[in-house]
């Protein structure tokens, strides 16, 4: 079947599942099947942003650079299967990726594996179905599965990120399909990452990253900060991860019994952020491989590097900031995960504060 390259508003179908059919074939899905976007399935969407007028430009989208309206964000969180009540932080999701300094446009052309991970902070995401405890970053949780596959969705559609089209990444990951956590404030030792980034307690945020998928950090031996802390920088300073050679970001995702070591000795996150800045490190004769293809050196790497050196070593990112840290996860199980990035060249993450419409749920949580 032909693709179309103008979408008509409304397109007759025999039934639902010809429906489901007909996007698949136009390329207009993750590859899934998705929930066919009647009029009166938007228009329910809609009504989970009753402040927000349907035709409000949020942004345009790479790399097709067209406009995402409040409107064909519905019209994507309904093929996703989102609920209503969460349209107002699939808005803040887009508004943060679009934002220029995420570099949105790269990760959605690059070889590599990037794709957005969104990270959700505030009050009183239970009422909103958001899962921060078991199985944070799996499957189960419609919430977090939809919201993240919605941006997807978006990206797709709204900005043309298609595979070997302009999606040009040469393995792809799992996490493409959508990669969202929330934020676990019952179990954390530390201030809240909103709260940390200037936010009020009430309010509720979607961070942007540029992320591979999580890698695991297994520690059920050590019974100390120290040995949680070693476990979490080997997993960061790995030769196959882009953060080995072009620095950026990385996410530090603490699980609650790893936490509690951190609780109980004091730690600040600032002290695990400059633990792991130390430990997290490779030597410059190891980023060349033994100089078995030669000296050659990273261009992104800082000055202040002794590039002579082959036992100098370098941190996985420039700055203890660049190191991103929450606490989600279930309560049972002596794990954490690392979350590389993108590297260097994979922008800043970014944070949007979530608009709830007067009278919701979260609203009058943030106004408690």
């Amino acid at each position: 079947m032909a693709k179309q390259d103008v979408v008509p508003d409304e397109i007759e179908v025999a039934d639902w599942t010809a429906g489901v059919e007909y996007f698949i074939d136009q390329g207009w899905t993750d590859g899934l099947p998705v929930v066919p976007p009647t009029p009166e399935a938007v228009q329910r969407m809609l009504a989970g942003v009753p402040d927000r007028d349907p035709d409000e430009v949020l942004g345009t989208v790479p790399p097709r650079w067209a406009q995402a309206t409040v409107r064909l964000c519905a019209v994507n969180a309904v093929m996703a299967g989102c609920l209503p009540i969460y349209m107002p932080i699939v808005l803040a999701a887009v508004e943060a990726v679009i934002e220029p300094g995420f570099n949105l446009a790269g990760i959605q052309a690059t070889t590599h594996c990037a794709t957005p991970l969104l990270v959700v902070s505030g009050p009183e995401l239970k009422g909103l179905g958001l899962n921060a405890g078991h199985n944070v970053m799996g499957q189960g949780f419609r919430a977090n599965a939809t919201i993240a596959r919605a941006l997807r969705l978006i990206m797709i559609n709204v900005g043309g990120g298609r595979p070997g089209e302009t999606d040009l990444a040469a393995m792809g990951s799992p996490s493409k399909f959508g990669l969202l956590l929330a934020e676990n404030d019952e179990a954390s030792p530390w201030e809240p990452y909103r709260v940390e980034h200037g936010f009020a307690p009430g309010d509720t945020i979607v961070a942007a990253f540029s992320a591979e998928g999580p890698h695991s950090v297994t520690n059920h031996v050590a019974t100390d900060t120290f040995g949680v802390g070693i476990s979490i920088a080997s997993a960061m300073s790995s030769l196959g991860s882009n953060n080995a050679f072009g620095m950026g970001e990385v996410v530090v995702v603490v699980g609650p019994e790893h936490a509690e070591f951190f609780r109980k000795e004091k730690w600040s996150k600032d002290d695990l952020r400059l633990y792991l800045y130390q430990k997290a490190r490779n030597r410059i004769g190891d980023l060349m491989f033994g100089q078995r293809y030669g000296r050659f050196y990273n261009r992104m790497w800082p000055k202040w590097f002794d590039r002579s050196r082959d036992d100098e070593e370098v941190p996985v990112v420039v700055r203890p900031d660049d190191i991103h840290i929450f606490v989600a996860g279930g309560p049972a199980g002596r794990f954490s995960a690392v979350i590389p990035g993108w590297g260097g060249l994979g922008g800043r993450s970014t944070i949007a504060k979530v608009r709830f419409p007067a009278g919701s749920v979260a609203d009058a949580a943030a106004g408690a």
